[in-house]
């Protein structure tokens, strides 16, 4: 009935560190907490005796027609929540009329998703690396699988410290060690997956980066290649080198913001990384209305952050955004039922954002 439903079942069906891995944040986890309980404090306005009829949460993101504010996050290791994630999140964001935003860190590649949703057109996300060579080829890439929009992640210079994939060794595929097999044995329908498919490995990287055959810790390979000395010259470079729609993530700060939207690109995204980075930084929907206030009439503004509920959805897009990213809601359907349950994930946001602008008496999303 809800997105915990999907949570619950995702826990039950998926290996501890990928679960882990989705459902965590960085040290004490304060930001990946805040970022869904602040939206608990916020109240919507209850109207009565309006007409209900005609309602329409259709919009549009970066001039792309999409069927509600709604745009699937870029998540690293998707493939790993489900065999062929990846596909499967695509296929259901095409069904639903919503952007799917592959990321780098995925184990499907850009050319596999693009074959299997019949060239759709998706998103990519871009994380910079010291090797500008491979960046122009990942450009290159998603230029020739048709991707739509480029969303450059701007706050993950440096992997912030997750303590629970520490522990838990994280690597795709996972490590053979004696208390991951015990944990795999009690998930055998994920186990069947993965027998079944041949994407278990960063497919956007391993083979396609000199050297690197086997990433095994995906910590230990972040911190030799993510590049500590990304400035927005290089947002002006991939810009340039991109020529499209451009949307830059992992922005909080009001001065960032006012950078970023006059680096001309088309939309910016409020975001703390879903408290995976700085841990004691503000929720992402307490930040929003301040930088759409400065610069929502220069860029376009979407966030991310805590998006669990079509309620959710709603006040972000009452407080300034102009659309929203869901990252592990979408995971968790993923992890529960497949592509049935990212289909089902969708579906209950779609519903609660229809009834609670019925509630609210607004039949269009633009004018909430």
């Amino acid at each position: 009935t809800n997105i915990e439903d999907l949570r619950v079942l995702a826990q039950k069906r998926v290996p501890r560190m990928f679960y882990d891995y989705a459902d965590s944040g960085s040290w004490t986890e304060s930001t990946y907490r805040a970022n869904e309980a602040d939206f608990e404090k916020i109240l919507l306005r209850q109207r009565v005796a309006v007409n209900m009829e005609g309602r329409s949460t259709r919009t549009t993101m970066v001039g792309q027609e999409v069927a509600m504010p709604v745009a699937i996050a870029p998540t690293g290791l998707t493939g790993m929540q489900h065999a062929d994630g990846e596909i499967l999140a695509a296929k259901a964001a095409k069904k639903a009329g919503i952007p799917f935003t592959l990321s780098t860190m995925s184990i499907c590649s850009i050319e596999d998703v693009a074959e299997a949703t019949g060239r759709h057109p998706f998103w990519f996300q871009l994380y910079v690396m010291r090797d500008r060579g491979f960046i122009e080829a990942l450009i290159d890439r998603a230029k020739a699988a048709g991707c739509s929009a480029l969303v450059v992640t701007l706050d993950l210079q440096i992997l912030g410290q997750r303590h629970k994939d520490l522990k838990n060794g994280l690597s795709a595929p996972p490590k053979l060690t004696a208390a991951n097999v015990l944990n795999l044995m009690t998930k055998p329908r994920w186990c069947l997956g993965m027998l079944g498919t041949r994407r278990r490995q960063f497919g956007n990287i391993v083979g396609h980066v000199k050297g690197i055959e086997n990433m095994g810790s995906l910590s230990e390979w972040t911190a030799k290649q993510f590049d500590p000395r990304l400035s927005w010259a290089d947002v002006e470079w991939i810009k340039s080198r991109w020529g499209g729609k451009l949307i830059l993530k992992g922005v909080q700060d009001l001065e960032d913001a006012k950078l970023a939207a006059d680096s001309g690109a088309d939309a910016v995204i409020v975001s703390n990384h879903g408290g995976r980075q700085l841990d004691g930084a503000p929720s992402s929907i307490s930040a929003l209305p301040a930088i759409a206030d400065a610069v929502g009439d220069r860029i376009e503004v979407h966030m991310d952050g805590g998006i669990r509920s079509g309620q959710h959805v709603l006040k972000a897009v009452a407080l300034g955004a102009r659309g929203v990213y869901i990252g592990r809601a979408m995971l968790y359907g993923l992890g529960a039922m497949g592509e049935a349950g990212v289909d089902k994930a969708l579906a209950i946001i779609r519903n609660e954002l229809d009834l609670s602008m019925a509630f609210c008496g607004r039949t269009d999303i633009g004018t909430v």
